[in-house]
């Protein structure tokens, strides 16, 4: 039986986070299915809400010692379909090249499937601080380009384009620095 302690525990437990920003997608899909200054407006306000969730669920999970092997899984899973699904919803309506997110998606499949691989061969491959910087650059993309439209006179898509050609660099180079520690670990 849930007791009100125990509804607390789970709500405030660091996996919530995790799973409070995969819920969040459908959101976001929804909302930029309609893409006016309203609906993009919520959309990035929502993303910006779940990317924050981020940062937290990692850092709750050290600093209360909650740790799990569903939370180490899941986190970049959940990070993965944030950034995959608005990227394909901002390529739908054509405001980003389709060919830039075909890269970055396909980078974070191949380090997913090198990561697994590596895992299972009881070997550990760690988030690079290139691997960092690449999702910090993804966040800082897309939140001005789900804005879309200009307000009080800042171009903000143009921002956003600024800052996707910087992660589509930090997505290429880090995707090269993981298959070259994969290289290495394999002793190939």
């Amino acid at each position: 039986m849930f007791t009100k302690d125990k509804i607390k525990n789970l709500l405030g437990h660091p996996n919530m986070l995790t799973l409070y920003r995969i819920a969040a997608i459908p959101g976001i899909v929804l909302l930029l299915m309609f893409p006016n200054r309203f609906c993009t407006f919520i959309a990035a306000l929502l993303f910006s809400a779940a990317a924050i969730t981020d940062y937290l669920d990692g850092y709750l999970a050290r600093r209360r010692g909650l740790v799990s092997d569903f939370g180490i899984i899941m986190d970049p899973v959940a990070d993965k379909l944030l950034v995959s699904s608005t990227f394909i919803m901002l390529a739908s309506h054509g405001w980003v090249p389709a060919w830039m997110i075909c890269i970055i998606i396909g980078r974070e499949l191949a380090v997913t499937g090198l990561r697994n691989f590596v895992v299972e061969n009881r070997n550990k491959i760690a988030s690079s601080t290139l691997g960092k910087y690449k999702t910090g650059f993804q966040i800082a993309a897309i939140i001005p380009l789900l804005f879309h439209y200009p307000y009080f006179g800042i171009n903000f898509h143009g921002i956003g384009t600024v800052f996707l050609w910087g992660a589509l660099v930090l997505t290429i180079w880090s995707g090269v620095d993981y298959f070259i520690k994969f290289k290495k670990l394999l002793k190939i």
